[in-house]
Parts: structure tokens; sequence; C-alpha cells
């Protein structure tokens, strides 16, 4: 059967906006506030933040806020985590400017918790090497900042918003510039906005898998999008699976916070029997790929896994961690008197579109920030609370770069509005890579999940889904031992040296570039 071809949309013949950015999550949101006064578009597929991971974000935003702390000690920890892919030089950036970030959060009145003093409260992630995550109300941290942006969003007058519309291909110029967007919304209707910068704001992958942390639509559109233009993606086989899940089979899966073992909560199995011992010399506070792993090895040897927060939490639950607990409480749990049954999902993807130090892409015309993007911060394997610190200190970056740039405008425009994937096509696609290209992975499953893909995007045309799925796939079958957040049961021995994997449109496979681990 003949490949369905996506349909080609052309530019509306209206007036190029400065500066467009698709998605309105924290990278978005707060990059919009910095443009100022530069105008731009912020769209949002649903109502400010209502659709964004930010808002589900627990843990909190990293930082070396501790007069005892230093950005070094931090960047050594993210260097650490990260398995020998974390570029030192953007993890010393985000370390140098988190507190200044921190503090542009606090002026927009984000309720960080403080000690008695007034001191910020740090808490204690897995990996960090001392205490340095800010929270709020113990796990409300991304709620409280994406309140706190949204009502000062609402007030700009140079921004303007567009809800309820979702980016699905992007615009070119003869010139192969990215020239804006083709958007559609909830009524299926196709439409254009052009712009002389555009910036891709719009989330992670964790949509692609059966049982995730993120919403739903989280499907790798940018991803997607960006590389079906011809950018290069970068490391995009390292999807995180969050340890500590919530098994209660809701869908997304409700996160039950690292902050909590860091806490003192531990990991059991069906017995009461704590095995993160036996598995990692940092136990429940190894870092998260090793801990997923033993949570995974746990549960397919029918011992089950289980959070254990009735001794370092107990009758405090309701008041430190309210969102976990409302979640327990919805799902017939307690989490004070039992365990809470729990089980890896996908919850962050380290790979993304490639980005360089202030946010371009390899393409004219397209900025990349936040989780879609592929810094070098976080490697194989992200430490906790670092995703909220790279969406700042680089929406902040990139709005310095554009608020001084020359903006041109571009060119006769033309863009791609791919085919839709149909629900039963992508409950399977969600089946087959929770299966195949989840915690654990090997070369049978992976070659069996890409001729799928092939076959499929071949059958119904190159939907977004799909073709996100294919980035992440083809290079986990490609690599050929095992590295922070991809973890081969047929390779499990770790490379000499550092790996990292790059992938564009002209390339029928990724291309493995070895790099200097130092």
């Amino acid at each position: 059967m003949a490949s369905r071809q996506p349909e080609t949309v052309h530019g509306a013949a209206t007036p190029a906006t400065d500066v467009l950015i698709v998605g309105a999550g924290l990278a978005g949101l707060f990059m919009a506030l910095k443009l100022a006064p530069r105008r731009c578009i912020v769209l949002s597929t649903a109502a400010i933040g209502q659709a964004a991971s930010s808002a589900w974000a627990q843990g909190g935003l990293a930082a070396a806020l501790d007069p005892t702390d230093s950005a070094e000690a931090h960047a050594n920890d993210t260097i650490a985590a990260g398995a020998g892919l974390v570029d030192p030089v953007v993890a010393r950036l985000i370390a140098d400017e988190g507190a200044e970030r921190v503090q542009d959060l606090l002026e927009l009145g984000v309720p960080f918790d403080r000690t008695a003093d007034g001191a910020l409260r740090l808490s204690l992630e897995a990996a960090h090497s001392r205490p340095r995550v800010a929270r709020v109300a113990g796990d409300l941290a991304g709620k409280a900042i994406m309140d706190a942006l949204a009502l000062a969003i609402r007030g700009a007058d140079h921004i303007q918003l567009v809800e309820g519309e979702r980016a699905i291909g992007l615009m070119q110029d003869e010139n192969g510039a990215v020239a804006g967007i083709v958007a559609e919304n909830g009524d299926g209707q196709v439409s254009t906005i052009v712009a002389r910068e555009t910036v891709l704001c719009t989330g992670g992958v964790g949509g692609l898998y059966r049982v995730t942390t993120n919403p739903r639509g989280a499907r790798g559109d940018a991803l997607a999008m960006a590389w079906s233009a011809g950018a290069l993606t970068a490391d995009t086989e390292f999807v995180q699976f969050h340890p500590t899940a919530l098994d209660v089979g809701v869908d997304p899966a409700p996160l039950a916070t690292e902050a909590l073992r860091g806490d003192g909560a531990r990991l059991v199995n069906s017995d009461g029997t704590a095995f993160m011992d036996r598995y990692h010399q940092s136990g429940d506070l190894a870092p998260r790929d090793a801990v997923a792993r033993a949570i995974q090895a746990e549960r397919l040897a029918g011992r089950g896994a289980f959070l254990d927060a009735r001794d370092a939490v107990g009758a405090a639950f309701p008041d430190h961690f309210p969102t976990v607990f409302a979640a327990c409480q919805a799902a017939g749990i307690d989490p004070r008197k039992q365990p809470m049954p729990i089980a890896p999902a996908a919850h962050y993807h380290m790979g993304g579109i490639a980005s360089d130090l202030w946010g371009r892409s390899t393409l004219a015309g397209l900025s990349v920030c936040g989780e879609c993007a592929c810094t070098g911060a976080h490697g194989a394997n992200r430490l906790a609370s670092n995703s909220l610190l790279e969406a700042v200190v680089f929406a902040q970056r990139v709005a310095r770069r554009l608020a001084g740039d020359s903006l041109k405008d571009p060119g006769r425009s033309a863009g791609l509005a791919p085919q839709r994937i149909d629900e039963p096509t992508l409950a399977e696609l969600r089946n087959r890579m929770q299966d195949a290209c989840g915690v654990v992975r090997d070369g049978d499953g992976l070659g069996q999940l890409a001729g799928w893909i092939d076959e499929t995007i071949a059958t119904q045309g190159p939907a977004n889904a799909l073709v996100a799925a294919k980035l992440i796939v083809d290079p986990a079958l490609a690599r050929t031992h095992s590295l922070g957040g991809h973890f081969r049961r047929d390779h499990p021995d770790a490379p000499d040296k550092a790996v990292r994997s790059f992938s564009d449109r002209g390339g029928q496979r990724p291309t493995l570039v070895l790099e200097d681990a130092e």
C-alpha cells in the first residue's frame, strides 16, 4: 500500500509576528515575560496552565541556594548523574544561573517554602550531594510556579495568548528557514501563524507510553515537527522513567514525588522488606534509572513494589505532601497507614531537538527550550529537579538573545500538516513502546517495534506520534550497550567512552558520535 503523504499548507498573507512561542509550560511562559517589551504570541493547547507538565512537577527547582553549597558542587552532581553524556559547560551554566532565576520566581510571587528564620527550605533528592531543592508546600512547586506565571502573563500587554490551538507542523520559506507553524484547533480546522522567530516549548514524549506521569497530549510533536523540517535531534533514546508513579490504574499515573524518599520514605516489596540496598550502594536515594530498574525487577519477580512513608511522614502527610495524599485518597489508599503501590512511568525526555547555548536549533528561525530541547544538561539520566532549572535558565537566555536580534521577515512559506493518528493505533503504539522501549530493552523487541512503526507510517502516513516514536526507537536499537536511562538486557555493560547520538532527516539511521568523556 502506498504511503500517505502530509498535506501542504501555504502561509496566509498576514503580517508576521515577531516571536511565536509554541507551548505554555514553564519554559514558554517564563520566556514570554522575559521578552518584554518585544511582542510575542504564546500558543497553548488549552487555557494557560492547564495542559502543561510543568504544573504537575512536585519536587521543585534545584539550585545552589545554601551558603554551604556551590554551583560547582551542583554541576558535579549533574555530570555524575548523566552517565558521561552531560556537557560540563552546560551543567555549570545552569548551576551558575540557578540562584538568580529562583530570585526571579520569588519576585513573581512564587511562595517557596521557608524555614522559621526566613531562609528557603531546601530538600534532598536522589543523586544530589546535599539538600538544594526549593519546594512549595511539599509537593506543589509546579502548580505554584505556573499559577504565578499565568497571573503575570495575563497582565502583560506585550503578550498575545492564543488558546485551544495545537501546532502540528512547521512553516518554512524558500530557503528552508522556519517561518511559523501550521496549527489545528479542537474542531480539526487547520490554520497558519507566520512568525519571524518560532520557539518550540512543547514538552516531552510521555504520552507515547502506556504508563506515564505526563499529560496524554505530550507525544513528541515538537520533536517530530522539527526533525521533519530538517532539524538535528540528539540523544532521543534517553527517556527517564520516574520510579515511583502510583500504580492505581489512572492514566496519566499520579506521581509520588522523590522528595518523599528524601524525607526518609523507603522502597519495600509486598512483604515489607526494603530492597534497594541489594541493587545500589546509595539505596533508596540512588539515581532514578537504577531505582526504576530495581522496582521493575521486583515487580517482574512477583514481589511487588511499594513506597512506605508511614514512619517518615505519617500523620503529617496531608500537610507536607498534599498532592500525593489527595491522589492516594482518590484511589482508596491512606499513605499514613499503608504503603503506596508504585510502578515506573515515562516521565522526562533527556533527548530532543539539538540546541546551542542560546537555544538555537540547526534551522534558521527556530529556537527550542524546555523538555523538547536537548541542551546537553541532562545526558543519559536527568538529575532530580534539574528540569525546571534548565527551563528557566534557557528561557531567559533565549529571550535575551531574541530581545537584541534584528528579526527578518520570512519569505513565501509553506508547511506540512501530517496525518492524525487514530485512537486504536495510538493505544497500540503506547502499549508497544511501554513493552519494548521502556525501562529495560533488548534488540529483538526494539527491532520488532521499529518494523511495526515503519509499516504503520507506510500505510497511515507520518503522524507526529509515529515519527517521534521512531526517533526514540531507532537510536535505542542502534545503541548496543547500556547507559543511564537506556538499559539493554542483551547488552548490560556500559561503554568505555560516553557516546552521543544525532539524527536528521537526511540520514537513514542515527549517527553515533564518540565524545570525550571529560
